[in-house]
Protein backbone atom coordinates (compact mmCIF):
# COMPACT_ATOMS: atom_id res chain seq x y z
CA UNK A 1 0.00 0.00 0.00
CA UNK A 2 2.93 2.16 0.87
CA UNK A 3 4.52 1.68 -2.24
CA UNK A 4 1.39 2.61 -4.12
CA UNK A 5 1.65 5.85 -2.56
CA UNK A 6 4.52 6.51 -2.97
CA UNK A 7 4.23 6.25 -6.55
CA UNK A 8 1.38 8.58 -6.72
CA UNK A 9 3.62 11.28 -5.03
CA UNK A 10 5.97 10.74 -7.48
CA UNK A 11 3.61 11.43 -10.17
CA UNK A 12 2.18 14.50 -9.06
CA UNK A 13 5.37 15.83 -8.08
CA UNK A 14 6.41 14.93 -11.63
CA UNK A 15 7.06 18.70 -12.95
CA UNK A 16 7.12 17.56 -16.21
CA UNK A 17 4.15 15.52 -16.16
CA UNK A 18 2.87 18.68 -14.15
CA UNK A 19 3.84 21.01 -17.15
CA UNK A 20 2.78 18.65 -19.77
CA UNK A 21 -1.00 18.82 -18.53
CA UNK A 22 -0.96 22.28 -18.07
CA UNK A 23 0.52 22.64 -21.30
CA UNK A 24 -2.41 20.64 -22.38
CA UNK A 25 -5.10 23.06 -21.01
CA UNK A 26 -3.12 25.73 -22.84
CA UNK A 27 -4.22 24.48 -25.89
CA UNK A 28 -5.96 26.98 -28.57
CA UNK A 29 -9.00 25.79 -29.40
CA UNK A 30 -9.97 29.48 -31.06
CA UNK A 31 -8.76 32.95 -31.36
CA UNK A 32 -9.63 36.11 -33.43
CA UNK A 33 -7.20 38.16 -35.45
CA UNK A 34 -6.98 40.99 -33.14
CA UNK A 35 -6.42 38.21 -29.69
CA UNK A 36 -9.16 39.36 -27.66
CA UNK A 37 -10.98 35.85 -27.58
CA UNK A 38 -9.18 33.30 -27.02
CA UNK A 39 -10.53 30.04 -26.22
CA UNK A 40 -8.84 27.25 -24.43
CA UNK A 41 -9.20 23.37 -23.65
CA UNK A 42 -8.93 24.85 -20.16
CA UNK A 43 -11.35 27.45 -20.32
CA UNK A 44 -14.19 25.32 -22.03
CA UNK A 45 -13.64 22.46 -19.41
CA UNK A 46 -14.14 25.13 -16.86
CA UNK A 47 -17.09 26.24 -18.31
CA UNK A 48 -18.16 22.84 -18.42
CA UNK A 49 -17.50 22.22 -14.45
CA UNK A 50 -19.16 25.89 -13.68
CA UNK A 51 -22.44 24.62 -16.26
CA UNK A 52 -22.38 21.45 -13.39
CA UNK A 53 -22.08 23.40 -10.46
CA UNK A 54 -24.85 25.87 -11.27
CA UNK A 55 -26.97 23.32 -12.12
CA UNK A 56 -26.95 21.84 -9.25
CA UNK A 57 -26.85 24.77 -7.24
CA UNK A 58 -30.22 26.36 -9.09
CA UNK A 59 -31.99 22.70 -8.86
CA UNK A 60 -31.12 22.46 -4.97
CA UNK A 61 -33.15 25.60 -4.92
CA UNK A 62 -36.08 25.18 -7.00
CA UNK A 63 -36.53 22.03 -4.86
CA UNK A 64 -36.49 24.40 -1.81
CA UNK A 65 -38.56 27.24 -3.23
CA UNK A 66 -41.31 24.65 -4.64
CA UNK A 67 -41.54 22.11 -1.65
CA UNK A 68 -44.91 23.62 -0.07
CA UNK A 69 -46.29 25.23 -3.10
CA UNK A 70 -49.59 23.68 -4.06
CA UNK A 71 -49.62 21.37 -7.51
CA UNK A 72 -50.97 23.89 -9.71
CA UNK A 73 -48.54 26.30 -8.57
CA UNK A 74 -45.81 24.42 -8.68
CA UNK A 75 -46.48 23.83 -11.98
CA UNK A 76 -46.55 27.48 -12.86
CA UNK A 77 -42.71 27.99 -10.42
CA UNK A 78 -41.10 25.32 -12.45
CA UNK A 79 -42.16 27.04 -15.67
CA UNK A 80 -40.96 30.18 -14.85
CA UNK A 81 -38.00 29.18 -13.09
CA UNK A 82 -36.83 27.12 -16.32
CA UNK A 83 -37.21 30.52 -17.89
CA UNK A 84 -34.57 32.12 -15.29
CA UNK A 85 -32.36 28.97 -15.42
CA UNK A 86 -31.53 30.41 -18.81
CA UNK A 87 -30.56 33.65 -17.51
CA UNK A 88 -28.43 32.68 -14.68
CA UNK A 89 -26.70 30.77 -17.55
CA UNK A 90 -25.97 33.41 -19.08
CA UNK A 91 -24.78 35.91 -16.75
CA UNK A 92 -22.32 33.00 -15.20
CA UNK A 93 -20.90 32.50 -18.11
CA UNK A 94 -19.86 36.29 -18.83
CA UNK A 95 -18.41 36.55 -15.57
CA UNK A 96 -16.54 32.94 -15.92
CA UNK A 97 -15.53 34.52 -19.43
CA UNK A 98 -14.59 38.18 -17.88
CA UNK A 99 -12.82 36.18 -14.67
CA UNK A 100 -10.41 34.43 -17.32
CA UNK A 101 -9.52 37.23 -19.12
CA UNK A 102 -11.44 36.83 -22.06
CA UNK A 103 -12.66 40.61 -23.35
CA UNK A 104 -16.40 40.43 -23.06
CA UNK A 105 -16.72 43.80 -24.65
CA UNK A 106 -15.43 42.27 -27.52
CA UNK A 107 -17.67 39.46 -28.04
CA UNK A 108 -20.33 41.82 -27.48
CA UNK A 109 -18.90 44.20 -30.19
CA UNK A 110 -18.19 41.26 -32.32
CA UNK A 111 -21.50 39.69 -32.63
CA UNK A 112 -23.88 43.33 -32.23
CA UNK A 113 -24.86 42.61 -35.64
CA UNK A 114 -25.69 38.94 -35.53
CA UNK A 115 -27.77 39.97 -32.61
CA UNK A 116 -29.59 42.65 -33.74
CA UNK A 117 -30.55 40.24 -36.71
CA UNK A 118 -31.18 36.99 -33.99
CA UNK A 119 -33.59 39.93 -31.89
CA UNK A 120 -35.52 40.94 -34.86
CA UNK A 121 -35.92 37.40 -36.19
CA UNK A 122 -37.32 36.42 -32.86
CA UNK A 123 -38.97 39.48 -31.49
CA UNK A 124 -42.41 37.36 -31.67
CA UNK A 125 -41.02 34.47 -29.60
CA UNK A 126 -39.81 36.71 -26.96
CA UNK A 127 -43.26 38.41 -27.15
CA UNK A 128 -44.61 34.86 -26.85
CA UNK A 129 -42.29 34.10 -23.70
CA UNK A 130 -42.90 37.55 -22.34
CA UNK A 131 -46.77 37.17 -22.27
CA UNK A 132 -46.49 33.45 -20.83
CA UNK A 133 -44.47 35.05 -17.66
CA UNK A 134 -47.29 37.31 -17.21
CA UNK A 135 -49.98 34.80 -17.69
CA UNK A 136 -48.39 32.62 -15.05
CA UNK A 137 -47.79 35.03 -12.26
CA UNK A 138 -50.48 37.31 -12.52
CA UNK A 139 -52.96 33.76 -12.79
CA UNK A 140 -55.34 35.08 -15.45
CA UNK A 141 -55.43 31.59 -17.38
CA UNK A 142 -55.90 28.00 -15.34
CA UNK A 143 -55.60 25.19 -16.72
CA UNK A 144 -59.07 23.38 -17.24
CA UNK A 145 -59.96 27.21 -17.61
CA UNK A 146 -62.73 27.41 -21.14
CA UNK A 147 -61.48 30.06 -22.97
CA UNK A 148 -62.58 31.60 -26.23
CA UNK A 149 -60.27 33.79 -28.68
CA UNK A 150 -60.58 34.94 -32.10
CA UNK A 151 -63.88 33.04 -32.15
CA UNK A 152 -61.94 29.50 -30.77
CA UNK A 153 -63.18 27.93 -27.87
CA UNK A 154 -61.63 25.59 -25.89
CA UNK A 155 -60.54 23.69 -22.49
CA UNK A 156 -56.83 24.90 -21.06
CA UNK A 157 -54.85 21.55 -21.21
CA UNK A 158 -51.38 22.65 -20.44
CA UNK A 159 -49.35 26.60 -20.36
CA UNK A 160 -46.16 26.91 -21.64
CA UNK A 161 -44.09 29.91 -21.78
CA UNK A 162 -44.20 29.89 -25.53
CA UNK A 163 -48.00 28.31 -26.14
CA UNK A 164 -51.09 27.49 -24.78
CA UNK A 165 -52.55 24.57 -25.62
CA UNK A 166 -56.69 23.62 -25.93
CA UNK A 167 -58.60 21.26 -26.84
CA UNK A 168 -61.78 22.22 -28.77
CA UNK A 169 -65.32 20.16 -28.32
CA UNK A 170 -64.15 18.05 -31.74
CA UNK A 171 -61.27 17.10 -29.54
CA UNK A 172 -58.84 18.74 -31.92
CA UNK A 173 -55.56 20.48 -30.39
CA UNK A 174 -55.48 24.16 -30.50
CA UNK A 175 -52.03 26.04 -29.76
CA UNK A 176 -52.45 29.36 -28.86
CA UNK A 177 -49.00 31.52 -29.05
CA UNK A 178 -48.85 33.75 -25.75
CA UNK A 179 -48.72 36.87 -27.77
CA UNK A 180 -52.44 36.54 -28.84
CA UNK A 181 -53.45 37.32 -24.92
CA UNK A 182 -51.77 41.19 -25.41
CA UNK A 183 -52.90 41.95 -28.75
CA UNK A 184 -56.31 40.38 -29.08
CA UNK A 185 -59.96 40.15 -26.59
CA UNK A 186 -59.33 36.97 -24.51
CA UNK A 187 -62.96 35.61 -22.55
CA UNK A 188 -62.72 33.20 -20.58
CA UNK A 189 -65.83 31.25 -20.02
CA UNK A 190 -64.70 30.07 -16.05
CA UNK A 191 -62.85 33.19 -14.79
CA UNK A 192 -65.14 33.59 -11.90
CA UNK A 193 -66.98 29.76 -11.92
CA UNK A 194 -67.01 26.79 -13.40
CA UNK A 195 -70.83 27.84 -13.93
CA UNK A 196 -72.54 29.46 -16.99
CA UNK A 197 -75.12 31.19 -18.20
CA UNK A 198 -76.45 29.49 -21.53
CA UNK A 199 -79.60 30.51 -23.82
CA UNK A 200 -82.31 29.30 -26.33
CA UNK A 201 -84.06 31.45 -28.55
CA UNK A 202 -87.21 30.58 -30.36
CA UNK A 203 -89.89 32.66 -31.38
CA UNK A 204 -94.34 31.68 -31.97
CA UNK A 205 -96.78 32.83 -33.71
CA UNK A 206 -98.61 35.80 -33.15
CA UNK A 207 -101.48 35.27 -31.01
CA UNK A 208 -100.19 32.89 -29.53
CA UNK A 209 -100.78 31.99 -25.16
CA UNK A 210 -97.85 33.82 -23.97
CA UNK A 211 -98.03 32.24 -20.71
CA UNK A 212 -98.52 28.95 -22.08
CA UNK A 213 -95.24 29.71 -23.66
CA UNK A 214 -93.70 30.41 -20.67
CA UNK A 215 -94.59 27.23 -19.23
CA UNK A 216 -93.66 25.08 -21.65
CA UNK A 217 -90.10 26.69 -22.40
CA UNK A 218 -89.29 26.40 -18.37
CA UNK A 219 -90.69 22.69 -18.64
CA UNK A 220 -87.88 22.19 -21.44
CA UNK A 221 -85.05 23.38 -18.92
CA UNK A 222 -86.24 21.77 -16.25
CA UNK A 223 -86.46 18.29 -17.78
CA UNK A 224 -82.95 18.07 -18.84
CA UNK A 225 -80.37 16.66 -16.50
CA UNK A 226 -77.53 18.73 -16.71
CA UNK A 227 -79.22 22.32 -16.32
CA UNK A 228 -79.13 23.14 -13.06
CA UNK A 229 -82.01 24.04 -10.48
CA UNK A 230 -80.16 27.03 -8.52
CA UNK A 231 -80.17 29.54 -10.04
CA UNK A 232 -83.75 28.66 -11.93
CA UNK A 233 -84.31 28.61 -15.73
CA UNK A 234 -86.19 32.05 -16.83
CA UNK A 235 -87.86 33.23 -19.82
CA UNK A 236 -87.53 36.37 -21.25
CA UNK A 237 -90.06 37.96 -23.64
CA UNK A 238 -87.89 39.89 -25.53
CA UNK A 239 -89.36 41.73 -28.51
CA UNK A 240 -92.69 41.82 -30.87
CA UNK A 241 -90.85 40.59 -34.32
CA UNK A 242 -91.83 41.35 -37.81
CA UNK A 243 -93.19 37.88 -38.19
CA UNK A 244 -93.04 36.39 -34.58
CA UNK A 245 -93.27 37.02 -30.75
CA UNK A 246 -89.78 36.43 -29.95
CA UNK A 247 -89.06 34.55 -26.54
CA UNK A 248 -84.89 33.78 -24.70
CA UNK A 249 -85.01 30.46 -22.48
CA UNK A 250 -81.67 31.10 -20.09
CA UNK A 251 -80.42 28.27 -17.90
CA UNK A 252 -77.74 27.28 -16.34
CA UNK A 253 -75.09 24.13 -16.55
CA UNK A 254 -72.16 23.20 -14.90
CA UNK A 255 -70.03 22.57 -17.94
CA UNK A 256 -70.26 25.32 -20.41
CA UNK A 257 -68.07 23.25 -22.83
CA UNK A 258 -70.23 21.35 -24.02
CA UNK A 259 -73.11 23.26 -24.04
CA UNK A 260 -73.97 22.88 -27.00
CA UNK A 261 -75.41 19.51 -26.63
CA UNK A 262 -77.58 20.58 -23.97
CA UNK A 263 -78.43 23.13 -25.92
CA UNK A 264 -79.72 21.44 -28.74
CA UNK A 265 -81.85 18.89 -26.59
CA UNK A 266 -83.78 21.69 -25.52
CA UNK A 267 -85.04 22.37 -28.61
CA UNK A 268 -85.56 19.22 -29.28
CA UNK A 269 -88.00 19.71 -26.61
CA UNK A 270 -89.84 22.75 -27.21
CA UNK A 271 -90.14 21.42 -30.50
CA UNK A 272 -92.01 18.47 -29.20
CA UNK A 273 -94.05 20.53 -26.43
CA UNK A 274 -94.98 23.34 -28.95
CA UNK A 275 -95.82 20.53 -31.48
CA UNK A 276 -98.28 18.82 -28.53
CA UNK A 277 -100.00 22.16 -27.27
CA UNK A 278 -100.66 23.54 -31.02
CA UNK A 279 -97.87 26.28 -30.17
CA UNK A 280 -96.48 27.02 -34.18
CA UNK A 281 -93.60 28.68 -34.49
CA UNK A 282 -93.87 30.94 -38.37
CA UNK A 283 -92.22 31.46 -41.44
CA UNK A 284 -91.06 34.66 -42.37
CA UNK A 285 -94.17 36.63 -43.08
CA UNK A 286 -94.48 39.94 -45.77
CA UNK A 287 -97.70 41.35 -46.52
CA UNK A 288 -97.79 42.07 -50.10
CA UNK A 289 -99.99 45.08 -51.61
CA UNK A 290 -100.28 45.73 -55.22
CA UNK A 291 -101.47 48.64 -56.64
CA UNK A 292 -102.87 48.28 -60.05
CA UNK A 293 -102.35 52.14 -62.11
CA UNK A 294 -105.15 53.04 -63.97
CA UNK A 295 -104.98 54.80 -67.47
Amino acid sequence: MQNHLDEIEEIVTDSGAWETFLDFLRTVLYVNEDKTIKITIGLVLLVFVIYIITTIVLNFLRRIFSRRLPKADKAKFNTVFSFARWLVYIIVLLIVFDSVGVNVTAIFAASAALLIGVGLALQTLFQDIISGVFILIDQSLHVGDIIEIEDKIGRVEEIKLRTTRAVTIDNKVLVIPNHLYLTNSLYNWTQNDTFTRESVSVGVAYGSDVQLVKKLLLEAANKHPEVLSQPEPVVLFTDFGDSSLNFKLIFTLNDSFKAQFPSSDIRFEIDRLFRENNVSIPFPQRDIHIIEKKN
